[in-house]
């Protein structure tokens, strides 16, 4: 495993069930959010040689990259973006993505995790647009 994913705790020791856990103890969706901002402080640094056109996101209101390799038939994931919040969102997909296999990604019903957080009803209709993207990318990379 490279160095930035042997210290990406999404998919590994933070996963899904910890994150729903965790924002239920919040009562507000201002201490929801700086939360979220939180989890993204924890994203390992992307190289940013991975910083390229092919991995820049479509779709998203802030630059977003997704960097996707396979190691022992699981997707490895380094993510990055220019914006607090985005990087939150994307320790959120992390979560439920990182280190999966492939069938497991395209399996894993992520509106209903956005849904059980409460998520896309917080997010500004461009931000959820973006959050779709990015999940697009990661399964459409999950389904070569």
């Amino acid at each position: 495993m490279s160095s930035a994913n042997a210290d990406n705790p999404f998919g590994t020791t933070i996963g899904t069930d910890d994150i729903i856990e965790t924002l239920s103890f919040f009562d507000s969706w201002e201490d929801r959010y700086r939360y979220i901002i939180d989890l993204g402080r924890e994203l390992p640094p992307m190289d940013p040689a991975l910083h390229t056109d092919e991995r820049l996101v479509r779709g998203c209101q802030s630059q977003v990259w997704i960097d996707v390799t396979r190691e022992d038939g699981r997707l490895q994931l380094a993510v990055d973006s220019d914006a607090f919040i985005v990087k939150g969102l994307l320790a959120l997909i992390l979560a439920a993505y990182n280190n999966r296999s492939a069938d497991e990604i395209l399996a894993f019903d992520v509106d209903g995790y956005f849904e059980t957080l409460g998520l896309m009803q917080h997010l500004s209709p461009t931000r959820g647009n973006g959050l779709r993207a990015m999940v697009a990318r990661i399964r459409e990379e999950a389904g070569k």
